[in-house]
């Protein structure tokens, strides 16, 4: 009823959802399919005229890396299309117009609506972050993306897929006609070198962290203190190599790099002003976001979303190499979550950083304490005597505060696991909550009176 109050005028629904509007009499014309949800984007794509026709289309997909991914797209983009729109797990931007996001990628109809207003404002291209889940509930049907992007694959919502096999099938569905006309697959993992092998579209591939053959090539990465920045040679599949300095720190983003300007290269981007306009790029919120870029007498802070184990250990890696002091890290894992991984997760911040703050990230209806011991007993199996580990029992503010106010200068404090979220959940509510504000907080406040 609800609905139809808010101007439906037909419902589509399967045998059992037709029986319900019957019972209750909604007076309204029913459409029965098997399969509803398979067919709401076909719908919202005619309401809105077919937007992603009127627009180069990218989607990038992959367990880590999928978000600066986007970004670093975009930033590419923008030297042939400056406002080029995107929508994903952090933000949805079209213009100077910016959203909050709900989830990695919206439903079916939030999706063509995005195409269409991109299409309106005169984005010219859009990049959407597509998650396996997007592709098994068909949020993204009804886009055949101009380019799709694969990072790699690595242990992620096996409590949804059941195993590996599972997630891999959800996440090839984009490199398939029906989604797009040609794919970029990065080829470091197993999984982007089956990808390659069996994608039935045209692709290119890209190796940035190994020497697995590829079409491009990363070759001699390394931190420049000079510059504040990481840089690398992109060699090109002519054995011509370009230097790229990348807009955001870290070894695993030299792999998001690599693949964002090779996709934007196959949507048709010069490499020459890709590379230019990547350069430019701000910060992306939340991953490896510095917070103090010019720490002075003060410990560095940066807030990244590393959630998953490589996710983790690659991040305290290039966290190590910017650091001339030791590395604390403030850290939790999410509840009603994949569990399996949470000791080998508390194992790897054991291992890579010096100083350790085990607290909540979302426990959800998950019991606090219940995560933080799976997180101090994969501690202890790597670090028994559990020197400099701290266990915050208060909250999560609490933890980025001790930790800040406990680093030295030279020091580096990164905050992982939430990233640009603007939320904690706890027991099914919400709370407002985002790590660099609160951080900075700590850093212009907190830190001067307590120096």
């Amino acid at each position: 009823h609800a609905a139809k109050e808010a101007g439906a005028v037909t419902v589509l629904t399967d045998a059992a959802g037709a029986s319900r509007a019957t019972a209750e009499g909604l007076g309204l014309p029913v459409v029965v399919v098997d399969d509803p949800r398979s067919h709401v984007a076909a719908l919202a794509a005619a309401v809105y005229g077919q937007p992603a026709r009127g627009l180069v289309t990218l989607a990038v997909t992959g367990t880590n890396g999928k978000t600066t991914t986007s970004y670093l797209m975009r930033a590419a983009l923008a030297a042939a299309h400056p406002r080029a729109a995107l929508c994903g797990t952090v933000e949805t931007q079209v213009g100077p117009v910016s959203f909050e996001a709900e989830r990695t990628t919206a439903e079916s109809p939030v999706v063509q609506r995005f195409l269409a207003l991109a299409r309106e404002c005169g984005a010219g291209a859009a990049v959407i972050e597509t998650s396996a889940h997007a592709l098994s509930l068909h949020r993204v049907d009804s886009v055949v993306f101009d380019v799709a992007a694969f990072t790699n694959l690595q242990h992620d919502h096996l409590d949804y897929y059941g195993d590996m096999e599972g997630y891999f099938n959800a996440k090839a569905l984009l490199f398939t006609p029906e989604h797009a006309k040609r794919a970029v697959v990065c080829v470091d993992d197993e999984w982007g070198r089956r990808l390659a092998d069996s994608a039935p579209i045209p692709v290119t591939t890209v190796s940035a962290l190994t020497d697995a053959p590829a079409h491009w090539r990363v070759r001699g990465a390394h931190p420049d203190p000079s510059i504040g920045r990481t840089v690398f040679t992109l060699v090109d599949p002519d054995g011509t190599g370009h230097e790229v300095r990348m807009p955001i720190l870290g070894e695993v983003n030299v792999q998001n790099t690599a693949v964002a300007l090779v996709s934007a290269v196959a949507a048709g981007i010069p490499l020459d002003g890709a590379l230019r306009a990547l350069e430019a790029a701000p910060q992306i919120p939340g991953r490896m976001e510095k917070v103090n870029p010019e720490p002075g007498n003060q410990p560095l802070v940066v807030v990244d979303y590393a959630h998953t184990s490589e996710a983790l250990e690659w991040t305290l890696r290039s966290t190590r190499e910017l650091t001339a002091g030791r590395v604390h890290i403030v850290f939790g894992t999410d509840g009603d979550r994949d569990a399996s991984k949470r000791e080998q997760l508390a194992g790897i911040a054991a291992a890579g950083a010096d100083v350790l703050w085990v607290t909540d990230e979302n426990p959800r209806t998950e019991d606090p304490q219940s995560i933080r011991d799976y997180l101090l007993r994969g501690i202890a199996s790597q670090r028994p005597s559990m020197a400099d580990v701290t266990e915050v029992r208060t909250c999560r503010r609490d933890a980025v505060r001790r930790a800040i106010l406990a680093a030295q200068p030279g020091d580096t404090v990164i905050i992982t696991g939430k990233g640009a979220e603007w939320y904690q959940e706890v027991e099914g509510i919400k709370h407002r909550y985002n790590d660099v504000p609160v951080a900075r907080e700590v850093l212009e406040c907190d830190l001067r009176s307590h120096v």
